[in-house]
């Protein structure tokens, strides 16, 4: 019986959009409201949205936005070392030890204490359109210039939920490491796109 009621919520948001009433980048009514609208617990209307976000329907954070995915067009990344020119989202800071991936990366000891920091980046309409993550030893300092690489796999359901989309969904990861003058490592940064809104070409 629950599953036939989330399912029918979620038949009855598909149908509502496809007729306009939700048009694609709109953002819907709250998860309370929706459970009002439709006299059921919080749980199913829960259940029905991510039903619809695992179609691609809807995406956004299940507890704070979600909007009618809107086919934007596809973006180029062209050079990873600029600078984002629209909005910054959520952003985290704080420290962790190196794991022996970014040990490689930062050019120091397994273990060694360095600082991070993740911030959202936005689309002009508000929308997520990437994720990225910084690390560093010690304090910021200018670079000279980068070296960078991109792999195409699987989008962490860490990086998923940031974002507002759903784990699993192919995501372009870009490693850019930043030198200073000398080659030396400045930071070390991985950059996540949705594969459906960028191509690259660098």
């Amino acid at each position: 019986m629950a599953e036939a009621r989330y399912r029918h919520i979620a038949a009855d948001i598909r149908a509502r959009i496809a007729a306009g009433q939700w048009a694609p980048g709109t953002q819907i009514p709250s998860r309370r409201a929706l459970a009002l609208t439709y006299g059921v617990h919080h749980e199913t209307v829960r259940l029905a949205i991510e039903l619809l976000r695992s179609e691609g329907i809807l995406e956004g954070r299940p507890k704070s936005r979600l909007w009618v995915t809107s086919q934007s067009a596809q973006r180029t990344l062209i050079d990873p070392d600029a600078p984002w020119p629209y909005w910054q989202g959520d952003t985290a800071t704080g420290t962790t030890t190196a794991n022996s991936d970014l040990a490689n990366r930062l050019q120091v000891k397994t273990g060694t204490r360095i600082r991070y920091w993740r911030v959202e980046r936005l689309d002009p309409d508000g929308r997520p359109a990437m994720l990225l993550t910084t690390w560093r030893r010690g304090a910021p300092r200018e670079h000279a210039t980068y070296r960078c690489t991109a792999s195409v796999r699987p989008m962490s359901q860490a990086d998923a939920e940031v974002l507002g989309l759903v784990s699993g969904q192919p995501a372009l990861y870009i490693e850019r490491t930043r030198l200073d003058g000398s080659g030396e490592v400045v930071e070390t940064a991985d950059l996540v796109l949705p594969a459906d809104r960028w191509s690259i070409a660098i």
